[in-house]
Formats: structure tokens, sequence, C-alpha cells
């Protein structure tokens, strides 16, 4: 293969985890893109499966600073990241508590330049925060932070070929807090940032968010969710999109893609996982990476 290919790596994750068997999966699916290389990081040498170790959890580590840091140099054109287990990391590692996160600081930026992004052609979220207990991500929640989520996932959308995305933001509280009777972010937090976008000639609709997956998914009447915290995003996508999901990470310098699930200890070892989730990851990763390589030849 030319050495002139584009070269995406692609981590492992954990060891002890499915990383290494959908990763051989996908690199002899018949669906991989074509023109690009592959380079593997990680190690399951001495790794026994289905046990995560402090030896398998800096293995994993390791590969994602690596795969980081090829991409920030130039080496890789896009990285595509196996499951880790985060438990497993923070005991090596304290503070980790997402590979998301981690990136954003092997990038030089803050946790909060990264947009954690579900996508899969059924629905796309976007979340507002990510990695925290649901008391600390209502005090992450503001104007400025709902703002900046949307106007990202807005240029990604234009990126991807959507001419005029039609942007949700979900409600926090139930009901869009029934003019306040439930709570009053919407209108202390989620409105200011309306106009702002508004400003931007970007468009969103605010709807409960109970009736708002429904109209995404059903009536595809939206191209993307921006939800306020994690499982607010999470449940519902994946209850569509388990193994077909995509986390992709926006706001970053580097283009970075991993499947929408965990490490499935209980899967190790035993040749049953499947690789549909990763084989998404790495498509989207080639697709964007094709598309950026595209857009520096037309400056």
């Amino acid at each position: 293969m030319s050495a002139t290919l584009p070269l995406i790596a692609i981590t492992l994750g954990d060891p002890a985890g499915i990383g290494p068997e959908i990763v051989e999966k996908t690199l002899r699916d018949s669906r991989l893109p074509r023109g690009f290389r592959f380079e593997v990081l990680g190690s399951t040498r001495g790794i026994k499966p289905g046990r995560c170790t402090r030896r398998s959890a800096k293995i994993a580590l390791d590969a994602l600073r690596n795969a980081a840091q090829g991409c920030l140099e130039g080496k890789y054109a896009a990285m595509v990241t196996g499951p880790v287990n985060k438990e497993a990391i923070d005991a090596i590692a304290p503070g980790f508590v997402g590979q998301t996160e981690f990136l954003a600081q092997a990038c030089g930026k803050p946790d909060a330049d990264a947009v954690m992004t579900l996508t899969d052609p059924r629905l796309t979220v976007a979340l507002c925060t990510a990695h925290c207990s649901l008391r600390v991500a209502l005090k992450r929640l503001t104007s400025a932070r709902i703002v900046y989520v949307t106007r990202t996932v807005h240029a990604f959308l234009r990126a991807s070929g959507i001419a005029k995305p039609r942007l949700a933001i979900a409600a926090v509280n139930p009901h869009a807090g029934e003019n306040g009777l439930f709570g009053d972010e919407e209108k202390r937090l989620i409105a200011p940032a309306v106009k702002i976008l508004a400003r931007e000639k970007i468009a969103v609709t605010v709807a409960p968010a109970d009736t708002l997956f429904y109209r995404a998914t059903r009536e595809k009447t939206f191209d993307a969710v921006i939800c306020a915290y994690h499982d607010q995003g999470l449940i519902p996508f994946k209850l569509l999109a388990f193994d077909t999901g995509v986390n992709l990470t926006l706001g970053l310098p580097i283009i970075r893609t991993s499947p929408d699930h965990g490490t499935a200890l209980e899967l190790a070892g035993r040749g049953m996982a499947r690789h549909d989730s990763l084989l998404a990851a790495v498509r989207l990763a080639c697709r964007l990476a094709r598309a950026q390589k595209t857009a520096k030849q037309t400056l």
C-alpha cells in the first residue's frame, strides 16, 4: 500500500476488553474505506481478556496519548479510539474522566473546547456537559456553553453538506419548565442563548425532551439535538443506535471518532463482539479526513 496515502491511527483501547477483537474484525471488513492506511496502537501481549489491570490501563493511555500527538504533528490524518475503562485509567492517572476531556488537554485546550457528539444516520446529539454528576452538570450549564456547542455543531453540519441545519435544543426541565413551575433554566439560560444564535443567523427550536427525540427520529424534523447533560442525549441515542453509533469529538484541531460503547469485559476473548460501531467510526474518520484535505487544497 502506498506510503503517500493518509494514515489513520486506531487505538485498541483497554486490551483486556473487546477492543482488540473489534479492531481486527474492522480491518478485515470489506466495507473498510479504500485510499487510506491504518496503524494500530496498543498491545495485547501478556494481557488476560476480561480483567482490567494497571498494565492494561497504561497501554490504553499510552496509545491514546501517542495517537493524539501523532495527529497534532501531522503523522496521522485522524484517530479512532477503542473503548477504555475510566476507573482503571484513573487509578494510574488521577483525574481522568474520559477520552474526550483527555484529548482536549492533549491539544492544549480547556476541557470545554471539546464537544462530545454522538452521530448516526438516524440521530445526532451533542452534549453541553458530559462526564460529571447531574448536580455539577447543572452548575456548568450556561448560556455561553449552549451557544458554543450549538455553533460548533452547526458548523460541523454545514461542513457535512447540510446547507441549512435544523437544530433543536432540549429543554432542561420537564415540559420545558412549565413557565417556571418546574425550574427556570429555560428562561434563564436557554432563551438568552437562542437570542445570541439568532443574531448569528443560526435558527434553533427549543422543545421538551420527552417529545423532541420522537420529532427528530420519527418525523425527521431536526438534523441534530443539543442536550444539556450526558444521559439526556445518550439514553435516546443508544436506544436507537447502540450498535452503529459513533462518538465524535468536535471543537479540537484533530479528528477523533470512537465507537459509542464501552469495553464490554464480559464479552472479551469470546469472539462474540460486534464491530459495527467501530467500523462506522473508522468510516466517519476517513470521510472527515478526506473532506479536510479537500478543503485545504482549495484554500
